[in-house]
């Protein structure tokens, strides 16, 4: 029998594979049994392609933050371009929800993704951030950016005040008073993101000043 001129197999359909488990059956489903079930083969046919789980861990990564743009700070200025940089960032994940808790807690190595923090980091310092300060800014931001990412496709009502609601009138009155779901996730990751470009942009020139 001929050989496929295609390799049956590859890096990029197992990763495939493996965000399809991740997105369809929650991270707790993602091991390699299942990902080899779910592209029809035997999980020792993966390792010909992938050393471990955790390399397919970053194979993963690396489709998720692809869309994830830092080239925005070569061409605004950096605050805007963090904003920027923020909304491609929280579309990617929102995009993805059941990776976060999956590449929030294990160590990067992808190289699109560390290509991603190296441009984000150069705006910071091009910016006039010292450089031993911008890996705690840039991980202030990227916290806040997985909880809204998390926020963009929670359900519709996260809190219920059923039975309670003579005890908590403020908190019953101020949900009735919200947007859709959609609205307020939206509007809540605007109104943050912009609190944190413009509280960092104050710190920048107190920095700045001092250093004058």
């Amino acid at each position: 029998m001929a050989r496929p001129k295609t390799p049956l197999l590859n890096k990029e359909k197992i990763a495939e594979a493996a965000l399809k488990v991740i997105e369809e059956q929650g991270e707790q489903a993602y091991t390699l049994g299942n990902v080899a079930r779910e592209l029809n083969v035997k999980t020792s046919s993966l390792y010909n392609h992938i050393r471990s789980k955790d390399e397919l861990t970053e194979l993963v990564r690396a489709v998720v933050t692809k869309p994830i743009d830092s080239s925005v700070f070569d061409s605004l200025p950096w605050d805007q371009a963090l904003i920027e940089w923020a909304r491609s960032y929280i579309q990617a994940f929102a995009a993805h929800p059941n990776t976060i808790k999956l590449l929030a807690t294990k160590p990067v190595s992808a190289p699109v993704a560390l290509y991603m923090y190296e441009g984000v980091v150069r705006g910071f310092l091009e910016a006039g951030w010292p450089l031993e300060l911008t890996a705690t800014r840039i991980t202030a931001v990227e916290s806040f950016l997985l909880g809204s990412a998390i926020d963009m496709v929670a359900p519709e009502i996260m809190i219920d005040t059923n039975g309670l609601d003579d005890n908590v009138p403020l908190l019953k009155k101020s949900i009735e008073l919200n947007p859709t779901k959609s609205l307020r996730a939206k509007t809540a990751f605007e109104i943050g993101i912009s609190a944190l470009a413009n509280g960092l942009k104050k710190e920048l020139e107190e920095i700045r000043a001092r250093s004058c």
